[in-house]
């Protein structure tokens, strides 16, 4: 694959330059959710507040950073260099796209489930067949998913702390409260100075929401997107509406390969090692195993994206999560009655997040480790402000999507070109 040149050395300006951007980046983000605005009618405006609250009743407000926060995300990716979104309709996207809507403490998508243990709320996710495989193992008993009762009963007699040490232990997505580390991002680790020379070659590992909505926002504001996935498994997204498919990854370039052979695996490495930008969702072991190491791509230059559940590191670091357990672990959640916000907050709100730092580390010019946890970035927009109450002054909105401008790409079907 073909890549713009690069250039630094000892005499060269870039040498100097270290992480301004990026850093302001994210006091600015900072600063917007610690004194946050009343956008009670922003929320309601969003398209998010529709999708939020219990299915027989009105729909309900949240916490002012929330809006505040995902303007601000928003705002700054524009001055950027990205393209203008609505920060807050981000969270309702997929719902507008597959006609859902809110259902209190069950999920939008309707797989989670807030249900309580020993000492508060928890989220349950099942998402996966293999998360449903291992209920018995996380509650050390035998039960079915589908048995709600049952499954209730057990849960009460844990703690979140127990639950959350079984859950990361098995890699099952499981929210608890209090559990994420800060937000909205981290710079672990600067590297060497770059010059880059025209459109930055982005290669997305990612999946489902959050990696794939950072591509497409990079893709918008003029980087080539490269989308790699395993002939083995494929992106999930792939199953799920046709039209999110291709909202989140139209005009991508696709490659699949077989990380199951050595061949798989060396073209992945030269494909990362040719790009400026990484994007990936993994546990950093996972990459680990396959002869991939983030540090040394970090070093000669490339700005690193890691969105994980809890982080590289620290006590939920091993932790699997998705966008609806990972919103309550920050915190982004409803009581009395329980419940969760929009849909799967967590995800499009890191997507967004990710992609104003990427441009702002490109800025920067050198070489950069981002990391993104899901809950991390819900638990900055949960900063304990005031939830609005009364009339919000406009009606609740219906949530919206952004117009599908190119179909998603087919598994793969860009390979043969990329791979010359």
């Amino acid at each position: 694959m073909e890549h713009p040149g690069r250039h630094s050395g000892p005499g060269d300006p870039y040498d100097r330059r270290r992480m301004d951007e990026t850093s302001a980046l994210r006091e600015e983000l900072v600063a917007a959710v610690a004194d946050p605005v009343d956008d009670g009618a922003a929320w309601a405006a969003s398209g998010g507040m529709a999708l939020t609250g219990p299915v027989d009743s009105p729909a309900r407000q949240v916490p002012w950073p929330v809006a505040t926060g995902l303007a601000a995300a928003a705002g700054a990716l524009a001055r950027l260099g990205g393209p203008g979104v609505d920060g807050p309709a981000l969270a309702g996207e997929r719902a507008a796209i597959a006609v859902l809507g809110r259902a209190g403490a069950t999920s939008v998508g309707g797989l989670a489930r807030l249900l309580e243990a020993a000492d508060g709320p928890v989220c349950l996710n099942p998402a996966r067949p293999e998360d449903r495989e291992a209920l018995p193992a996380l509650l050390e008993a035998t039960v079915e998913v589908d048995d709600h009762r049952a499954v209730r009963r057990l849960l009460a007699g844990r703690t979140g702390t127990w639950l959350a040490e079984r859950a990361d232990l098995l890699g099952v997505p499981l929210g608890v409260p209090g559990t994420a580390p800060s937000g909205p991002f981290g710079l672990l680790a600067e590297g060497a100075a770059v010059e880059r020379r025209g459109s930055p070659i982005v290669v997305e590992l990612g999946s489902l929401w959050a990696a794939p909505l950072c591509g497409d926002l990079l893709r918008r504001a003029g980087c080539r997107v490269v989308k790699v996935e395993s002939t083995g498994r494929p992106d999930g997204a792939r199953r799920g509406p046709a039209r999110f498919f291709d909202l989140l990854n139209g005009g991508k370039a696709s490659v699949a390969v077989d990380l199951g052979t050595a061949s798989g695996r060396e073209v992945l490495g030269r494909l990362v090692a040719g790009a400026d930008v990484v994007l990936e969702g993994s546990r950093p072991r996972a990459l680990v195993q396959l002869g991939i190491c983030a540090e040394r791509e970090v070093d000669r230059g490339a700005v690193w994206v890691s969105i994980t559940g809890y982080g590289r590191t620290g006590p939920r670091s091993n932790g699997v999560a998705f966008g609806d357990d990972a919103a309550v672990s920050g915190g982004l959640v409803l009581d009395e009655p329980a419940g969760f916000i929009a849909d799967a907050v967590a995800d499009p709100a890191t997507g967004l997040v990710a992609a104003a730092a990427v441009l702002a580390a490109l800025r920067d010019g050198r070489g950069a480790l981002l990391a993104l946890p899901l809950a991390g970035v819900a638990s900055w927009l949960a900063r304990g402000a005031p939830v609005p109450t009364g009339q919000v002054g406009v009606a609740v909105a219906p949530p919206r999507a952004r117009p599908v401008e190119l179909a998603g790409p087919g598994l793969g079907a860009d390979s043969a070109d990329v791979l010359i």
